[in-house]
């Protein structure tokens, strides 16, 4: 320690600080990148508008409607829809965005009534 250390030097000598105890990341970030993207392939995600939608309506779905709507959402996908609207059993409407696996929007029985469904390409009935 014969030299002056300068601000944010924590050692003197010419020591690269990004290989100090620190393991390689970059397997780590492979990992989790391919992680998240299966996540994400399978993951249902509800957008805010389509939370506050279902909270406002009282719409709840059981699991093995979630599994059905996923099931619906994949059919879609392997059909090349981009924005579908799917009607379920229980009287709910949902428009979804196929490829990034997201409920836009939801509508129960009294609010689909007399409306125009706009902006799909495709539509699922379950």
């Amino acid at each position: 320690m014969n030299g002056p250390i300068q601000v944010g030097q924590l050692y003197p000598s010419k020591l690269n600080s990004g290989l100090l105890g620190r393991p390689n990341n970059q397997a780590t970030a492979t990992q989790g990148n391919e992680f998240k993207a299966i996540l994400d392939q399978n993951l249902l995600k509800f957008s805010n508008h389509a939370s506050k939608r279902l909270e406002q309506r009282g719409i709840q779905f059981s699991k093995e409607q979630m599994t059905s709507l996923n099931q619906a959402i994949d059919k879609a996908a392997a059909k090349g829809s981009k924005d579908s609207l799917i009607l379920m059993q229980n009287n709910v409407a949902l428009i979804v965005n196929v490829p990034n696996r997201t409920v836009v929007t939801a509508m129960d029985g009294n609010s689909m009534k007399d409306n125009v469904f706009t902006q799909i390409d495709s539509a699922v009935i379950l």
